[in-house]
């Protein structure tokens, strides 16, 4: 079974603008899910969704956080399943790439391993989505 879900985005933002919204809480509760998160490693973090979202909480651990890569464990709420998310961001030419790894999905059992993969992949598709559609508001609000 494939383990990693990887995306990558070209984002036309400075790679501060990017790093701020995908490692500061408020701005990830503003953009994606309530997110009681700061990007230092060893925070214990929360996210919580509402009920449409599919699931209620998902919580973790910090593990790095330099600029620009962000790493941090991901637990689904009513699983004792961790998994690993790595946000990496590069400039390029006034622009920043974005890429986005979750890993670890075959920590789950196999049956379960393959639809929290479809989960996840379908859930990342609209976090990058989401994302995209922050900043571009973020920029023209200005």
């Amino acid at each position: 079974m494939k383990d990693v879900i990887t995306r990558e985005q070209i984002f036309n933002h400075s790679i501060d603008k990017v790093w701020n919204a995908i490692s500061i809480g408020e701005e990830i509760s503003t953009w994606f899910i309530n997110a009681d998160f700061k990007p230092e490693p060893g925070y214990e973090y929360t996210f919580t969704a509402g009920e449409e979202k599919g699931c209620t909480q998902i919580k973790g651990i910090v593990k790095e956080a330099n600029p620009y890569t962000l790493i941090y464990t991901w637990m689904v709420e009513n699983t004792d399943v961790e998994t690993t998310v790595k946000w990496s961001l590069e400039a390029i030419q006034g622009k920043t790439k974005l890429t986005l790894e979750h890993s670890g999905i075959s920590n789950y059992t196999e049956d379960n391993a393959i639809t929290m993969f479809g989960h996840f992949s379908a859930g990342w598709d609209n976090c990058i989505n989401l994302l995209t559609e922050y900043l571009t508001k973020e920029v023209h609000a200005r």
